[in-house]
């Protein structure tokens, strides 16, 4: 009979800490097992690991195995190894893929042991000064959108890496040594269910389709699992207009105070969004006039070729880098002219509550923090609700002007709109 020992708290370790009398177990012998089963060992921690798959002689895997043994880890690689959970266990890392209810995870919840994922782990070691990460989920197009980030970012001048499911552990990235501006990072369903304390800098769910649904049950399971990506986003979800529910997942996350919903789409986008227009990708998120102008990124052209997946991928990928490339002064003009005309789809307007709040669904400002929104009362643009913006046409109907929406832009005679200034401020409140 073993002698039980006091669990060791976890919750509150970080890669500066002490982890010494640790008892970490890993599930999974993969790309991630071992890179969790190396950087516990590393910190001090007592590590085994658990698979069900003996490593074949003069594999990777075997090589790996031999390493982590002579570093003091125990290994138990055969059939039947997963059947049990070891005794005194402080933490177990399970691999993405592993379903809770395998024997040793569903063992680990019945004792009330800490499961975590190798995402949760590496969130959970940054260090000071850590790169901020942008993530990327979805059913398809993951793999290219965050490859397409990584470029974007290393032509910026940043120095980035592509990690996550798109082939490096994040973990590794993590520790590695060398410093990094930021991670561009892809996320699977199987990861994100894993994960609980993430808090991306900015993330994009790009589609939802039925898939995995033999490991989720459902595909509102599924779905759920992917909106946790936009948990504690800090600056940006970005979501797919022609998607429905990635748009709903933006408006269920709680987000930290100042983030905003940004779409992408294939069409004209409406303030708030990035999109195309006459061949051109356009940003009408963070244009600094983006009630009249857009932002031109670049060409349909200057993409690997015109297929739909692959310019709503760019556009995708241009809205996680946006806040982090370079400003370009004087492209706003031509597309201001060639918007003239063009009506984008009316999308409603999300915006994120004070603190950390759910995304407001009742009106409020696309791209815009709610104002005056508090626990239990929604702000005041909540309570009125979304109005309808007719824009203003010029002379002969050419289409709008630079005074924008004719409820809320510009002077009218006889004073402000709706003949009164809103109080606090000395000038009309600009939209979107």
């Amino acid at each position: 009979m073993s002698t039980e020992h006091p669990r060791r708290d976890v919750e509150t370790l970080g890669v500066g800490d002490d982890w010494t009398g640790v008892r970490a177990v890993v599930t999974g012998f993969g790309v991630s097992g071992f890179a969790a089963a190396d950087t516990l060992q590393h910190l001090g921690a007592s590590v085994t690991v658990l698979d069900e798959r003996v490593p074949e002689d003069g594999s990777a895997r075997a090589e790996q195995a031999t390493l982590l043994e002579t570093l003091g880890v125990t290994l138990r690689l055969e059939p039947g190894a997963t059947a049990t959970l070891p005794d005194d266990v402080d933490l177990v890392v399970t691999s993405p893929g592993w379903r809770p209810e395998s024997p040793a995870l569903r063992a680990a919840a019945e004792r009330g042991v800490p499961v975590w994922g190798e995402v949760e782990l590496a969130w959970r070691l940054r260090g000071p000064g850590a790169p901020p990460w942008l993530c990327v989920t979805g059913t398809n197009g993951k793999t290219t959108t965050v490859q397409m980030l990584d470029a974007i970012l290393r032509a910026a001048g940043l120095r980035s890496a592509a990690v996550g499911n798109v082939g490096r552990p994040v973990l590794e990235a993590v520790m590695d040594p060398e410093p990094l501006d930021v991670l561009a990072v892809e996320l699977s369903s199987f990861q994100l269910h894993w994960s609980s304390s993430l808090a991306a800098e900015a993330s994009a769910v790009l589609n939802i389709a039925d898939d995995h649904l033999d490991w989720h049950g459902t595909l509102d399971a599924y779905a759920h699992a992917k909106g946790r990506v936009y948990e504690n986003v800090e600056r940006a979800c970005v979501y797919n207009v022609e998607d429905p529910r990635t748009e709903q997942l933006v408006r269920d996350a709680d987000v930290q105070e100042g983030a905003r919903a940004i779409g992408f789409t294939l069409g004209v986008p409406a303030p708030g969004m990035l999109g195309v227009v006459d061949g051109l990708l356009a940003d009408r998120a963070f244009a600094p006039d983006r009630q009249n102008s857009a932002a031109e990124l670049g060409s349909v052209a200057d993409l690997p070729d015109d297929a739909p997946h692959t310019v709503a991928n760019a556009i995708a990928a241009a809205a996680l880098a946006a806040p982090r490339r370079p400003r370009r002064r004087g492209r706003r003009r031509p597309l201001r002219r060639r918007l003239q005309g063009h009506q984008p789809p009316r999308r409603p307007r999300l915006a994120a509550r004070r603190r950390v709040g759910r995304v407001d669904r009742r009106g409020a400002r696309q791209g815009r923090p709610l104002r005056g929104a508090r626990r239990g009362r929604p702000g005041a643009a909540a309570r009125r609700g979304a109005h309808r913006h007719r824009p203003r046409r010029g002379r002969g109907g050419a289409g709008p002007t630079r005074a924008g929406c004719a409820r809320h832009g510009g002077r009218r005679r006889g004073g402000w709109p709706h003949g009164r200034r809103r109080r606090g401020s000395g000038r009309p409140r600009a939209h979107g």
